[in-house]
């Protein structure tokens, strides 16, 4: 059978397409702006019929029907089990209707692999065919390709607002079940303004950042922040997973390049992607970018070949011993594990690597010192202090590795907000008995 003739007789409506799911299904939804919103919805006007569909994913941008808090009972129908947490499913979570998943990003497609969570039923987006019968994943690599390859049965979204990513985003139509026509717009993050903070923090990472160097960073103002201060760099590669506009912006310019990369030179890899509309177009059947599954990209042995490895990650705190938390506020979860671990530990062992945890110092309006004495009860820590090496605020930059324990609190107090120094060394005598 021609792909032209599978395509056509297996293209159906939403309602068509999510009458597959049954009540107990484990379903895995595509992640980030590869989340389908309209098979999210169809989903969900079938809550009336369905009971303990089990939801696994990471963030899904856009709307999220399925855990509308103005639907009652809702809760009976769909249940989140995930490893990251998103504005969607911070409520359920907290209110006992989901469950977070410890898991590394880089381990999730094992876990979609392995017999007790292969999904019943995966919803995914896609790009309309090509002239050859291959579809894209666009932006949403990850675990997604997995989801499409674990699950009994998978439904795409085909929708034109999606780019034609290359590398492994690239599958064959028949990997897939059924299709339904989707016109949604992509979901577009728009970038973070950039505070004085943040472009100090910007300033001392840049400091770190030399020529040729290969960078993984996440999104927001800090990351948006480090990116305005490189146009002076030159042949920088990117194996990230992710990327959106400064990266993107940089790479128009010439500084990511990928000229000097040990590993796939001349390409920029990331897992997935999410931004604006213009970041959308340029990576649209973009030749120089590569888009890889998150069990490659994040694997910490892949970012351990990779020389002059740069890894730079966000803290929500950070204690004296140089332990972060990054994904829990106290005991509430937050988000999740994200790649930080895995590219920490990877530009570990990577030919000239470096790793940079990066926070401002304060939080609640400078009424918190994000720099803390020790966690408390039931913080979850996100690295462990002997994972740590630079701690970068806007007071500037704290070298951890290999030092000791009263030489990582006095740097970490010498980067602290000033108005809690004297605190803080008062502090790491009390608590740890060290006099700094």
């Amino acid at each position: 059978m021609s792909w032209q003739k599978y395509y056509r007789e297996r293209t159906v409506s939403a309602a068509e397409a999510v009458s597959k799911i049954k009540s107990g299904d484990l379903v895995a939804v595509g992640h980030a702006a590869g989340a389908p919103e309209s098979l999210l919805q169809a989903m969900t006007d079938r809550r009336g019929e369905l009971t303990d569909v089990l939801l696994t994913h990471q963030l899904t941008l856009g709307r999220n029907p399925q855990y509308d808090p103005n639907l009652p009972n809702l809760e009976k129908s769909f249940r989140f089990s995930g490893c990251y947490l998103g504005a969607a499913t911070r409520g359920p979570v907290a209110e006992g209707k989901g469950d977070f998943r410890p898991v590394f990003f880089w381990e999730y497609p094992a876990l979609l692999r392995s017999p007790d969570h292969t999904p019943d039923v995966a919803l995914v987006s896609v790009t309309e065919p090509d002239d050859q019968g291959r579809v894209s994943l666009g932006v949403s690599i990850d675990y997604t390709r997995q989801a499409v390859l674990s699950a009994k049965t998978v439904i795409a979204a085909v929708r034109p607002a999606m780019p034609f990513v290359h590398g492994e985003a690239v599958m064959n139509i028949k990997d897939f079940d059924w299709f339904v026509p989707d016109e949604t717009p992509m979901p577009e993050h728009q970038t973070a303004e950039i505070g004085p903070i943040e472009q100090a923090i910007g300033r001392h990472i840049a400091g770190l950042i030399q020529d040729g160097d290969c960078l993984q960073l996440g999104i927001g103002n800090i990351p948006d922040a480090v990116l305005s201060m490189l146009d002076a760099r030159r042949d920088l590669g990117l194996h990230s997973e992710m990327a959106s506009d400064g990266v993107m912006r940089l790479a128009q310019k010439g500084v990511f390049n990928g000229a000097r990369n040990n590993l796939h030179p001349g390409k920029l890899v990331l897992t997935f992607g999410m931004g604006s509309r213009k970041f959308y177009d340029w990576i649209d059947n973009n030749e120089n970018i590569m888009g890889m599954p998150v069990d490659y990209v994040n694997d910490p042995r892949v970012i351990g070949g990779i020389d002059n490895m740069v890894s730079i990650n966000s803290a929500l705190s950070v204690d004296l011993q140089g332990q972060v938390a990054a994904d829990s506020i106290g005991t509430r979860q937050y988000s999740g594990v994200g790649g930080q671990v895995d590219f920490v530990r990877g530009a570990h062992f990577s030919k000239g690597g470096r790793s940079i945890i990066a926070m401002p110092s304060t939080a609640s309006g400078g009424k918190i010192s994000r720099i803390c004495a020790s966690f408390g009860t039931g913080q979850p820590v996100t690295t462990s202090r002997f994972d740590v090496e630079y701690v970068v605020t806007e007071h500037g930059i704290a070298n951890l590795r290999w030092r000791t324990n009263r030489e990582r609190m006095r740097a970490l107090i010498e980067i602290a907000a000033p108005q809690f120094r004297e605190d803080l060394a008062r502090q790491a005598r009390e608590v740890y008995g060290i006099l700094v």
